[in-house]
């Protein structure tokens, strides 16, 4: 698992803030990040590679909310995703799972899915497979918004405390 942590500008305004009233900071922070790994979650699934879909409908966010932190995260549980992410050096594959995405993506028939099921494998074998990068570049693309839907959190936070 790898981390992308955000600086914020007003960090030291906003952990005074948590001191003086952490139920407030809580829930704005909760919310925007909420709002922020829903947009995260989108943009990674969108640049997912898809055979049958299930890598990308597997790619979930979540916040946990404690006594002094809020963080966001979004993954998936299929152990394969960190290959497609980063790529693999060269190695034979199973070729089972490689029958059905020849099947789906190349358009091979029944007949023929095994023996280019086997090609593949062999060329991955020899060079082994390009990473698709869609956690990195989806969040890329979405960092800046990330970051301003955290600073709108921050004014937010400063504006309730100085109406309390």
């Amino acid at each position: 698992m790898s981390a992308i942590t955000i600086d914020i500008v007003g960090l030291a305004e906003l952990q005074a803030a948590w001191k003086q009233a952490p139920a407030i900071v809580r829930e704005e922070l909760g919310d925007a990040m909420t709002e922020a790994d829903a947009l995260i979650e989108r943009e990674v699934s969108e640049r997912t590679p898809r055979a049958h879909g299930l890598l990308a409908g597997s790619i979930t966010s979540e916040v946990q909310i404690g006594e002094d932190s809020v963080i966001g995260m979004v993954g998936t549980p299929l152990n394969y995703a960190v290959p497609v992410e980063l790529g693999t050096r060269p190695h034979f594959p199973p070729i089972e799972p490689l029958i059905d995405w020849v099947k789906v993506k190349l358009g091979v028939s029944e007949k023929e899915a095994r023996g280019v099921a086997f090609l593949v494998a062999r060329k991955i074998a020899r060079s082994g497979t390009q990473g698709q990068h869609m956690f990195e570049i989806g969040f890329a693309s979405v960092e800046a918004q990330v970051l301003a839907i955290l600073q709108r959190a921050r004014d937010r936070i400063v504006a309730r405390l100085a109406g309390a």
